[in-house]
């Protein structure tokens, strides 16, 4: 259902609006922690390092679909605040053709690629080809991955969050199912898991796609639009374009840290394999929150009430602090069980979930600060102040690389857990003087 946000009550609105986002993203990381928790346990802890090796190359190209996804969300939710109802069509349509163009051209790049990449990152011979296995079906899927994610952006920008979460819900159920007979019955070991979520993420954005046009049909406006428009392009790309160097370079940071990974051996990959899905699981949440704010921010900026905007935004901390509270907890007293779901139990795998552990226990210190963080540049991103969100965003990834790499020589593997916090708590205090210095109020109109 199409939400207008700029009516009603602040906390009451957010709140239900975010509530189906974050079930849905939910979801959406339950069944990435599927493919590697059914790898690891059935075929082994290589599996699981395979699947690790090659994730930081798959983020990369979800970060694209991500950040192109975030343009066009606030662009539509920005038209649809001010009720240009014709320019928020000629948005949707610019939207989708955009984004699966750009698809085309990064499978193609792609599946070119991904060899060179795998043996760029020292991916360990005996995992070598798994990694490659996976990469390369994995990619193959990528348009079906945008066109998810291009419906997926325009309906939370329409403030339809109830929608993709159905969607999500049917793509997770059914790609767990395929994780469990590709592997356990068919014995197809990683390309199972790569098939299973090819097909589960190519039927569910077909169908996000399908009804999304539908809905859209429905919508009654006078006003003249267009499937494509060039000036409206230009509009999304402003927003589009910095989150998606925002996003990649985050992922080109998780790439050169997984290349620092590989270089601690197979243990330590499967190790971090499983403890970093279980963290993007937690600040995945986290990033949800701020782009329901984000949509939030855009529909009423687009009105002119940053009065409005200004209530929602200790709401939107309220909510996700709590999340933050709840997997700190989880995290303390479950950290080993929750590692130990990826491996098959053998004495040998000790090392892998102690790996997992520690990294658990220092990301977890950070959440209430990456929380902070993130829901200010929800904030910062829907209101069109994109330097100031971009800006948090590279000095956080340039302080985590950094400092993994730079302290690395004398502690190893902590260089890494270490960095993720300290890289945060700078990002959150860039993030905090930009919402302080009250700029994004005069970025940019629809």
């Amino acid at each position: 259902m199409i939400k207008d946000m700029t009516v009603g009550k602040p906390a009451k609105v957010l709140l239900a609006f975010s509530l189906p986002m974050l079930l849905s993203m939910a979801f959406q990381q339950l069944y990435n922690i599927a493919d590697s928790v059914i790898a690891g346990k059935f075929a082994g802890s290589d599996a699981l390092a395979a699947i690790g090796a090659s994730y930081p190359v798959t983020m990369l190209f979800l970060a694209v679909a991500l950040g192109a996804g975030v343009g066009s969300s606030v662009i539509v939710s920005q038209f649809f605040g001010v009720k240009k109802l014709g320019k928020m069509k000629t948005a949707i349509g610019t939207s989708v053709l955009s984004i699966m163009a750009l698809a085309v051209v990064l499978t193609g790049v792609g599946l070119i690629i991904c060899r060179p990449v795998i043996r760029l990152l020292q991916t360990p011979a005996d995992i070598f080809s798994d990694a490659n296995t996976y990469l390369y079906i994995y990619i193959a899927g990528l348009p079906f991955l945008f066109l998810y994610n291009a419906a997926t952006s325009i309906f939370t920008g329409l403030g339809d969050s109830r929608t993709p979460l159905f969607f999500l819900i049917f793509s997770s159920v059914f790609n767990v199912a395929l994780d469990i007979v590709f592997v356990t019955a068919v014995h197809w070991g990683v390309a199972g898991v790569a098939w299973a979520t090819f097909i589960a993420q190519g039927l569910s954005g077909v169908l996000a796609m399908v009804t999304l046009l539908f809905r859209i049909r429905k919508i009654k406006c006078d006003e003249p639009h267009k499937i494509f428009e060039w000036a409206v392009l230009k509009k999304i790309s402003l927003i589009a374009l910095p989150s998606i160097l925002q996003q990649s370079f985050i992922s080109i940071g998780q790439l050169c840290v997984q290349g620092l990974i590989n270089s601690f051996g197979k243990d330590t990959i499967a190790g971090y394999s499983a403890a970093i899905k279980i963290n993007v699981f937690c600040v995945a949440i986290f990033n949800t929150m701020s782009n329901a704010l984000s949509s939030y921010t855009a529909q009423n900026s687009g009105a002119g009430d940053y009065e409005r905007v200004k209530k929602g935004y200790p709401a939107a901390l309220a909510i996700i602090m709590g999340a933050a509270a709840v997997f700190i907890l989880v995290l303390l007293l479950a950290g080993n069980f929750l590692i130990g779901l990826f491996v098959d139990g053998k004495e040998n795998n000790a090392t892998v979930i102690a790996v997992g552990r520690k990294f658990l226990y220092f990301v977890a210190a950070g959440y209430p600060i990456v929380a902070y963080k993130v829901v200010t540049d929800g904030l910062l991103r829907g209101s069109g102040f994109m330097s100031a969100f971009m800006i948090s965003t590279f000095t956080d990834l340039i302080v985590r690389v950094g400092f993994s790499f730079l302290f690395a020589h004398w502690w190893g593997f902590t260089s890494v857990c270490i960095s993720f916090p300290v890289g945060w708590l700078i990002g959150a205090l860039v993030s905090m003087i930009f919402y302080l210095s009250g700029k994004w109020k005069y970025a940019i109109k629809v």
